[in-house]
Formats: structure tokens, sequence, C-alpha cells
């Protein structure tokens, strides 16, 4: 059995939201506001600073103090990204799972290489993924598809024998336009706008325990 499975890494793999809400909430703070639990924050997490500065400060892209509040969330980020996040119960064992049956893994995300890479090796993933591909390797982001087909080119595969696993419904649709099968993980962040069950996604996982029978069907 020769596959390759493709994960998102933010509420896909790890749990990053923690450390993520932190830094959004020193926004809140340099303005004299409470900060807000994290579970307030955690559905903005996949969405990167654009969605927690929407939720933490209600301020989107056009807000005239948007790019200077999503630089200093950035650098806020960046000196404390490893305090909280960890890997999903069962992320572990999915993995190895994957690897003793001959099959392989990588990692698409649409977090800058500066960012994720640190903390895919804090978290001991570097050594078995077979492709690390970011929001700043192709040309462009998910929902495109080029990041998914650049991780099928570095690691070996035939689009015909790679899936992708994540929580937002723009990895679903980065997957439906690269012509691969797609897992939901509804245990994930999700975001607040699109219910989960609504993505048209080939399988749902609701935790990664979930999910080996469903990749084992997939790569068939």
């Amino acid at each position: 059995m020769t596959a390759l499975v493709l994960f998102d890494f933010d509420g896909t793999l790890a749990d990053t939201a923690p450390d993520l809400a932190a830094a959004a909430n020193k926004q809140r703070t340099r303005r004299g506001l409470a900060p807000l639990s994290v579970d307030v924050l955690r559905p903005f997490a996949s969405a990167g600073a654009r969605g927690l500065l929407r939720c933490a400060l209600d301020m989107s892209v056009d807000h005239p103090e948007y790019e200077e509040s999503r630089l200093q969330f950035l650098k806020d980020y960046e000196s404390a990204m490893t305090v909280e996040t960890c890997l999903f119960d069962g992320v572990p064992e999915l993995l190895a799972q994957i690897k003793n049956a001959g099959m392989q893994w990588g990692i698409v995300t649409n977090k800058a290489t500066y960012l994720a890479a640190p903390i895919v090796e804090a978290l001991g993933l570097s050594a078995d993924c077979a492709a690390l591909v970011c929001g700043d390797t192709t040309a462009h982001a998910k929902p495109h598809p080029l990041p998914l087909l650049h991780a099928a080119q570095i690691a070996g595969f035939g689009i015909d024998r790679c899936m992708y696993v994540g929580d937002d419904i723009r990895d679903i649709q980065a997957a439906r336009a690269a012509g691969m099968p797609s897992i939901a993980a509804a245990y994930g962040y999700c975001g607040p706008d699109h219910p989960v069950q609504t993505w048209q996604a080939n399988h749902c996982a609701y935790s990664p325990q979930e999910m080996w029978p469903m990749i084992k069907q997939l790569a068939g």
C-alpha cells in the first residue's frame, strides 16, 4: 500500500491555538482590553493573523491599522510559538500507522516557513516528513492547488496516490482542485463560517483516532 497522506498543520496535526491566542491577546492588552479565552479565539486560528485580528480586535484587512497590527502579532507569536503548542492526541499513533503501512506523509500549510519549520522541528516531525510546503513555498497558497501538487512532486508521488487532510474549507477546496480525495479534520478549528458537513470532503473525522480506516480506504 503506497500512498502519500498530506496534512494541514494548524488544527489538523498540531494544536497551535493556545500560542496563537496568546499573541492575539497581546494585541488586546496593548489597547487596554481584557484578554479573550482560547475557546473564543480557537475557531479563528486556521485563518492566521487575518482571522485572529478579526476576532480579537474586530479588525479587517482594510483597516488603516491592520498591517501594523499584523506585523506586531507575528512578532509576538514568533517569540513564543512553542509554549503550549502540541500534537493532538492520537496524531503520533496515526503517523506511526501510516509509516508502518509503508506509506508516507507530509505537511502543506499556509503558515510561513519561518514560523512553520521551527514548530515542526520542535514537535519532532521533521525526520519522517516527506514534504513540508508552506505558505511562501509556491506562488500561491491554499485554496489554490499548487502547494498540494508541489508537495506530491517533492515526495515523488503521482496525484492519484495522494490525499489531503485539513480542518479548513480551503483545505478541501485545494484538494478538490488538485484532484486529491480529502478528509475533513472536524476536531480542528474549522472556522466560524462554514459547517464542516458542507465542505464536500470524502470523509469527516471527529478525532485523529478515527482517521486511519479512512486513510486506508482512500489509499485502496
